[in-house]
């Protein structure tokens, strides 16, 4: 008796190997990339046709006039956290897809499930999670007092299982968490890899904008705080997020670094809480010292992140240097620039400052990297030297140049108003500046021209 046997073989995906750094594509992984010399930067790719299926051939888009489409107002859904709304530029957009990085343990999956929880009545929500069970989840919840019947739950890594579920349900709001757990297995790279990442966001992506689905994507950073995978991650999604604060700090900020429907570089402010994520409405009452004296080292300074102007603490320490060396520490502000206005101190304003250790903090743990802060760090680092207080009621503004003067600064008015608003009496700011003032204020504004004439100014 003979035996017949039919092998039948399934066509497997092509992919491709692409470099991370400079896009050379390579039939079969290397080390170092020939175009840029790069080491590690190939990542797996699946490459990917459109073919008709009448004729086998590729389908081949024909370009149409621009002004042939009709452009259309984006609907908005208010995710019930006013700051998140100012983040997002209004709400969540119909169809978008975000992506939410931060460190682990910072608050993103506390604040996506108060998300959830608030825009109840809209629609289902699937929250997709391959990091945490269904009890983890739950006892979150009830510890939010969570109470949104149309919050629906999917434990799933496969992504071909969570996209099924996404088509059969339609919610209004998708939820993966994380992207780094989920897996295709199209691709034989693990989990979290740069290919993985990048084909997973590239399938939740044809789904979001096909049946106009709003999905935030949570994913994990590196140690040097960028969200981890290749870089292109951050170009696919319309919006991109960044849940900040030390860890030991109860204060954490909301920043968009993206935004296609709205501003960018804008923050939200949050204070972790054991109830959840609350509102920080007026994050200038909270980053300005408490205390009724007014210590030497401490300086108030306006400063504005977005479009937001927020009044901040700073606090400098200077001591006599037990080595050769002085130590610089810079906790809120970039160390080079510190180094930088305290050379300029040395030269223009005559500080003698080659032997003294100088330590910098801003209160909050709010990192700030805008220049119109250099005049509230000399005035601070000048302070703490001379142990002269600040006047509590003096907020400087203004960026340094590397030969003392004090240069023009953007949204003035902004921060002026801030300042009133807040109660301060005397706003020292560039010259420059103070001659375009138009706006009658209750404040005393003085402008200066170089850091030898704001020390004087200022009592210094």
């Amino acid at each position: 008796m003979l035996y017949f046997f039919m092998v039948i073989k399934v066509a497997k995906a092509k992919t491709i190997f692409v470099c991370n750094e400079c896009g050379y594509e390579s039939a079969k992984w290397m080390g170092k990339c020939p175009a840029c010399n790069s080491w590690n930067s190939f990542f797996e790719q699946k490459v990917e046709k459109s073919v008709n299926s009448k004729t086998g051939k590729t389908k081949i888009n024909e370009p149409k006039e621009l002004k042939s489409y009709e452009g259309k107002e984006h609907f908005r859904i208010s995710t019930g956290f006013a700051e998140v709304d100012r983040v997002l530029g209004g709400g969540l957009v119909k169809g978008s897809l975000i992506l939410l990085g931060g460190e682990p343990g910072i608050g993103k999956s506390t604040l996506i499930l108060q998300i959830c929880d608030k825009i109840q009545g809209e629609g289902k929500v699937l929250y997709v999670s391959g990091e945490e069970s269904a009890e983890q989840i739950k006892f979150r919840a009830d510890r939010l007092k969570i109470n949104n019947d149309d919050i629906m739950f999917l434990g799933e890594t496969d992504i071909d299982v969570v996209n099924e579920a996404i088509v059969k349900l339609n919610p209004k709001l998708v939820i993966i968490d994380s992207v780094q757990t989920m897996y295709s297995e199209e691709l034989t790279a693990a989990a979290g890899s740069v290919s993985q990442v990048r084909e997973i966001t590239s399938q939740i992506m044809r789904i979001c904008k096909s049946q106009e689905i709003t999905t935030i994507i949570i994913g994990h950073v590196t140690k040097e705080g960028n969200i981890a995978g290749p870089r292109v991650l951050e170009h696919m999604v319309d919006t991109v997020l960044y849940l900040e604060g030390e860890r030991y700090y109860q204060y954490r900020i909301l920043r968009g670094v993206k935004n296609r429907f709205g501003s960018t570089n804008e923050i939200g402010m949050f204070e972790m809480k054991q109830e959840g994520m609350c509102e920080i409405l007026n994050p200038s009452d909270i980053l300005i010292s408490e205390t009724n004296n007014n210590p030497a080292g401490a300086c108030i300074v306006a400063t504005i992140e977005g479009t937001r102007p927020i009044l901040v603490e700073f606090q400098a320490l200077t001591t006599q240097s037990v080595f050769g060396i002085p130590k610089r520490t810079a906790n809120g502000m970039d160390y080079n620039r510190l180094a930088l206005l305290i050379a300029v101190l040395e030269k223009k304003a005559g500080l003698m400052l080659g032997g003294q250790d100088v330590y910098l903090n801003i209160v909050g743990g709010i990192r700030i990297n805008e220049p119109a802060i250099d005049l509230g760090v000399v005035s601070a680092v000048a302070s703490s030297y001379k142990n002269i207080p600040i006047p509590k009621e003096v907020v400087v503004m203004g960026e340094v140049g590397l030969t003392g003067e004090i240069r023009r600064i953007n949204m003035i008015e902004k921060r002026l108003k801030e300042a009133e608003k807040l109660g301060f009496k005397t706003c020292i700011i560039p010259e420059s500046n103070k001659k375009g003032l138009k706006d009658n204020y209750k404040l005393d504004i003085i402008g200066v021209k170089d850091i030898k004439e704001a020390m004087k100014k200022i009592g210094l």
